[in-house]
């Protein structure tokens, strides 16, 4: 398996990249993030995962080792391929979407495009237990409860899911959910 390359990015393609490696040019179907550093021109470390199908095989790049450990950990998921993986690994960090999964929050997966309702808890009743379950929450997950009240505010008042999660990036994690919908208002 190829778990790592490093080398110069040479090119792009949609959502992938072309990492010149040696003189050899690896097709890397690659999260944001990946393709965000690549942007950068300079050297490239990508953590890779290999996909082997009957008719090809595909590399996966990611900007670090927790995004390729969850790409992995939904490949396991029934009904998610690569892509989907790809694409949820892709929108948002790591530790954003274990904590997502932990708490249930199935609407966190299905802002994401192509993933729909089914899929969504799929991900999250399969995926729980093997993130750690309910003895596992996070320090600070307790408080993600008002953050859910506030975002679910929010999305009530026209937002979308990944809109209301943007806007609450730099409000006060210490805040009652409404204080925090008025600093959310306020900053728009």
């Amino acid at each position: 398996m190829i778990a790592r390359l490093r080398g110069k990015p040479a090119g792009r393609r949609g959502d992938s990249l072309v990492l010149d490696v040696g003189g050899v040019g690896y097709l890397v179907h690659a999260t944001k993030s990946a393709l965000r550093r690549a942007e950068e021109g300079s050297d490239l470390t990508v953590e890779t995962y290999l996909h082997v199908r009957d008719d090809a095989l595909q590399l996966y790049g990611f900007a670090d080792v927790a995004e390729r450990e969850l790409f992995e950990h939904l490949l396991s998921v029934s009904g998610v391929g690569p892509k989907v993986a790809l694409a949820i690994v892709s929108g948002s960090a790591p530790a954003d979407l274990r904590r997502a999964i932990v708490l249930e929050d199935t609407a966190r997966f299905q802002a994401i495009p192509g993933i729909g309702k089914k899929t969504a808890q799929r991900v999250v009743l399969e995926l729980k237990e093997k993130l750690g379950g309910a003895d596992a929450i996070p320090i600070g997950a307790a408080a993600s409860r008002p953050h859910l009240v506030a975002r679910e505010a929010l999305v009530e008042l026209g937002y979308s899911v990944v809109e209301a999660e943007e806007a609450l990036v730099g409000v006060d994690p210490d805040l009652s959910p409404e204080e925090r919908v008025r600093q959310a208002l306020r900053a728009a």
